[in-house]
């Protein structure tokens, strides 16, 4: 069962993960930058997770990069598309949508559970 569950958990947070990480992209940042924003948020993600998320992003053209070298060490910083900017806002109002309704669903389950 335990295997199980984690899978379906791992299966739950990908999809709103990459939610999540579009949100935080509306302003350019970089790597730890995103995962501290996310933190703050109550979202955890480790790089190991982030850095494949962002590169997958770049190719379905939903972000861009580009580096910074200003400072002694360089730093890769992530925006939305005017693309990705379309997309996260569909998706975000498809995730609102479907959000309240299931919380409408799980919430007439405990109501159930209680009888």
């Amino acid at each position: 069962m335990s295997n199980l569950l984690d899978s379906l958990t791992t299966e739950l947070r990908r999809g709103t993960l990459t939610l999540a990480v579009l949100s935080q992209l509306r302003t350019p940042q970089y790597g730890y930058s995103l995962v501290q924003l996310l933190k703050e948020s109550g979202i955890t993600i480790d790089q190991s997770t982030l850095y494949p998320l962002l590169r997958r992003l770049e190719k379905q053209e939903l972000v861009s990069s580009s580096w910074d070298t200003s400072e002694s060490r360089p730093r890769k910083y992530y925006v939305l598309s005017d693309y990705g900017l379309e997309i996260f806002l569909k998706l975000k109002e498809d995730w609102m949508s479907i959000s309240k309704e299931l919380y409408t669903i799980l919430r007439e389950d405990e109501e159930n559970d209680v009888d």
